[in-house]
């Protein structure tokens, strides 16, 4: 079984900066990409960023200058640090990493259960 768990949402005055975190458990051989999303009230779920195994990461165009995925691959742990952040940020953020459970198992994808980010004043 594996398991993501996101943490760190809540709510912030525009403006302002969170920091999400997302941990992955279970059992685990390798998490390839790992990825945040997010879905906004009444919209669909949409791609916000990606970081490779090595380090390598794409930002959806609104979060490029303002959002910076990294990870910690001892921890299993993906980050979202947000700054700047605007009314329109507001959305549940979800976790999502491609993970090999064993070396016979084929990768496959994982969500966590998704964290509220609220930008309001």
């Amino acid at each position: 079984q594996v398991q993501l768990v996101e943490s760190g949402g809540g709510l912030v005055q525009p403006g302002g900066s969170l920091r999400l975190s997302c941990v992955a458990s279970g059992s685990i051989f390798r998490i390839d990409d790992m990825s945040w999303y997010r879905q906004a009230p009444g919209k669909e779920r949409e791609w916000v960023a990606t970081v490779t195994r090595d380090d390598n990461t794409n930002y959806e165009p609104s979060a490029k200058g303002r959002f910076t995925i990294s990870r910690d691959n001892a921890k299993k742990t993906v980050y979202l640090q947000m700054d700047s952040l605007k009314p329109e940020d507001t959305a549940v953020y979800y976790c999502n990493a491609d993970i090999k459970r064993t070396i016979l198992i084929a990768t496959m994808q994982y969500w966590g259960k998704g964290t509220l980010v609220t930008v309001s004043s």
